[in-house]
């Protein structure tokens, strides 16, 4: 408020106040001066009358006038307060100024005029010099309230001028007439000068109102600019500007939490219901997130179907802030006339315990999320040193793939596929392996998620292409290769390309190659996937579904896919040990059966289970107990030895197996 004041009372006319306070503003600079003028002035004329005229009216009336006077200045250079800029009370000033000055005006003058009484010719002139100055000094600080200078000069010129017809001296009223002329030059004066001032203070005041508007579009623009249009949420922006200014003020005992919070099964709705229903969606999950956040919590939209999330403390509130929220998204929602539910999972990471930078604490958030939908969907993971270990691991991974030679690094072992009849070898699956020079043996899940984080998975993927069709042209006809396409492989169209392009210079025979896709690649873009599908399998390459049972689109995928055969996930083959296990298996066999498809089962690992697929009418079978993955050359050896009878088999597994 000081600073305020200051600026006002330095700068007033600075149009951002209604005229009735610029007016009273500007006075209160100007009637202090006037006041003091009028004491002078008052003393003076006293003083050059003191040996002639009446004690009383030397001494007594223009003691009284000088004290009210004296405390008119007091009041006007008082410091300013709030009610200073109200324009009810600076009109209700302006009034009363305008009513003291007529009243002082006249008593001015009636006093002067009855010094005139006494005295000489000089006595007289003082009076008349008096009434002038006054008048002129009167007039000038009232230029600010025009009405007040006017009646001024009309009352104490009334005044003057009736007095000097009534004395009847001809000089006086000649004297008269000269001040009345005077007067009126300096009111025209005073009423162009006011009439700029007023224009002055109307434009400053529309300026003032447009830097306003344009202050106020500004802030606008800003909001907009830091808010989501779609859902009315903080935006990406807002959300790193806000992380950014936590860190900046942050104190050794701050704690807060920085969350990703991201939709499972959002697309399929999009996919279904069209994508006004999953913006609306995104609408009613975004109100419904608001409404269940502190007001020390921060929910913004980052994008698509992602949620940021920054709450004050530590590792427990902030799970617990998370865990709500996705309680509460996970609720089932009216969309229309569709009711649609949809399921989260969310990544934490804690400062400073995890971090101490915005990218940092982005960065281990979003790895606790993607290892949540790898891992634990549905699930709120906070990151901590155990998933720290495996960004590390990552990381090398990553500098290893980035400069590996994939010829040379790469290469494929293969697993026998045999019917369970007489364990004769019908195929091969194929296998990658990774051995790196500087981290040694890498699994195939490691090697395929780390091409896709350093974009070489294309490369890896034709390589490995390559290399099965050149085992597919060592093996023996009839036998078939299977060989494992990834989601991101079969969703990308590029690579379909490629290698068809491959298989058309390799010169084999694409009836010999089995393709085999898993069910997560096909969930997430089926129809991109089932194009890629139809491509594949118009070559003449057999298609097969990889891993059928482990998600929850697999009868659509059967109905919707020309498929040629279905491999059953190991999990049933573990089963087959179990009464219940083994009619669910035959249940799966003669679904497979009604839609002309073939069956394989995976994870053969006993006796007891190979002879239960038997009995359970499979007819093609993989898995350990009957042979484990190994290179080439041991295939060509096993193939160049007699079949070995069921019994046989059983023993040397059971042998191999240990």
């Amino acid at each position: 408020m000081g600073l305020r004041k200051k600026q006002i009372v330095t700068m007033p006319a600075t149009g951002q106040h209604p005229l009735s306070v610029a007016q009273y503003l500007r006075l209160k600079e100007h009637i202090p001066p006037l006041y003091g003028l009028l004491c002078v002035n008052a003393a003076i004329l006293a003083f050059t009358h003191r040996n002639l005229a009446p004690a009383w009216l030397v001494y007594v009336v223009p003691a009284v006038l000088i004290c009210v006077c004296l405390m008119r200045m007091v009041a006007w250079i008082r410091p300013l307060n709030d009610a200073d800029f109200d324009p009810a009370v600076a009109r209700h000033r302006l009034r009363r100024t305008h009513a003291l000055a007529v009243v002082l005006g006249i008593t001015f003058v009636a006093w002067a005029l009855g010094l005139d009484r006494f005295g000489g010719p000089y006595q007289h002139g003082h009076v008349a010099v008096f009434v002038t100055a006054t008048l002129m000094g009167c007039v000038f600080c009232l230029s600010f309230l025009p009405r007040a200078a006017v009646a001024v000069c009309v009352t104490t010129l009334g005044t003057f001028f009736i007095y000097a017809v009534v004395i009847g001296g001809e000089v006086l009223i000649a004297i008269a007439i000269n001040i009345t002329l005077v007067a009126i030059g300096i009111l025209k004066v005073l009423r162009d000068s006011y009439g700029s001032f007023v224009n002055l203070e109307a434009s400053q005041r529309a300026l003032q109102a447009e830097r306003r508007q344009a202050q106020a579009l500004g802030e606008e623009n800003a909001r907009l600019a830091q808010t989501d249009a779609l859902t009315g949420m903080p935006n990406r922006r807002f959300f790193f500007a806000t992380l950014e200014r936590l860190l900046e003020s942050a104190g050794p005992a701050t704690e807060f939490g920085v969350g990703l919070i991201d939709l499972d099964r959002f697309k399929p709705i999009n996919d279904t219901h069209g994508h006004a229903h999953g913006d609306r969606l995104l609408q009613v999950l975004g109100a419904r997130m608001q409404a269940a956040s502190s007001s020390d919590t921060i929910i913004a939209r980052l994008g698509g179907d992602e949620f940021g999330l920054i709450t004050i403390g530590g590792a427990e509130a902030t799970s617990r802030i998370a865990t709500e929220l996705c309680r509460a998204i996970c609720e089932p929602a009216s969309v229309g006339d569709t009711v649609v539910a949809v399921g989260c999972s969310a990544g934490l990471a804690v400062y400073p315990a995890i971090g101490t930078t915005a990218n940092l604490l982005f960065d281990r958030a979003d790895f606790a999320l993607y290892h949540a939908k790898n891992h634990k969907r549905g699930q709120c993971v906070l990151f901590s040193q155990e998933l720290e270990r495996l960004v590390k691991t990552e990381q090398a991974l990553d500098a290893a793939l980035q400069g590996a030679d994939l010829k040379q690094e790469l290469s494929l072992v293969f697993q026998p596929i045999v019917e369970t009849q007489n364990l004769e070898m019908i195929g091969v699956e194929s296998l990658a392996r990774w051995h790196s020079p500087t981290l040694g043996a890498v699994t195939p899940e490691l090697l395929i998620a780390s091409a896709e984080r350093v974009g070489r998975a294309r490369e890896v993927t034709v390589m490995l292409f390559e290399k099965a069709l050149e085992a597919l042209g060592r093996l023996p006809a009839p036998l078939r290769l299977s060989f494992n396409l990834a989601g991101h492989d079969i969703c990308n169209q590029a690579t379909i390309d490629a290698l068809l392009h491959r298989i058309d210079i390799a010169g084999c025979d694409p009836q010999r190659v089995l393709i085999e896709i898993t069910e997560s690649s096909l969930i997430s873009e089926f129809k991109a996937a089932s194009l890629a599908v139809e491509r594949l399998r118009g070559t003449g390459m057999r298609i097969a579904l990889d891993d059928f049972g482990t998600g929850y689109s697999s009868l659509s995928a059967l109905h919707q896919l020309p498929l040629d055969i279905v491999k059953i996930d190991r999990s049933f083959a573990a089963r087959l040990d179990e009464a219940e296990g083994r009619k669910l298996n035959t249940a799966i066999r003669h679904l497979a059966r009604a839609l002309s498809l073939d069956c394989v089962i995976e994870g053969i690992e006993t006796e007891n289970q190979l002879v239960s697929a038997r009995v359970a009418g499979f007819t093609m079978a993989q898995g350990y107990f009957i042979a484990r993955p190994m290179p080439l050359d041991d295939v060509l050896d096993r193939i160049a030895q007699p079949a070995p009878s069921p019994r046989r088999l059983v023993r040397s597994g059971g042998a191999a197996s240990v």
